[in-house]
């Protein structure tokens, strides 16, 4: 058998693994992962921020809870609510 063939059936053995593996987390725990600091309980338990809101609060800046970030750093974008803000007015 060719050495292509091989490193190909290994690549598609090796996603069809990840992809039962996955499914099984699903089926198991009834959910999807909770990979997002804003709906993970664990993560804001032990106080985890997003990265977007420490930097800001280490530079001084303005603070995303002041802004309704909910610790989800997709939507902890502090100019964009500005501008949202300036438009509201």
């Amino acid at each position: 058998m060719p050495s292509w063939l091989i490193v190909i059936l290994c690549a598609i053995g090796a996603v069809a693994l990840f992809v039962v593996g996955m499914s099984l987390t699903i089926m198991v725990k009834g959910h999807f992962i909770e990979s997002e600091i804003s709906t993970n309980r664990n993560m804001q338990r032990l106080g985890i921020k997003c990265a977007v809101q420490e930097s800001r609060e280490d530079s001084g800046q303005v603070d995303c809870a002041e802004i309704g970030c909910s610790g989800n750093c997709s939507a902890c974008d502090i100019e964009e609510a500005e501008k949202e803000k300036i438009h509201k007015e």
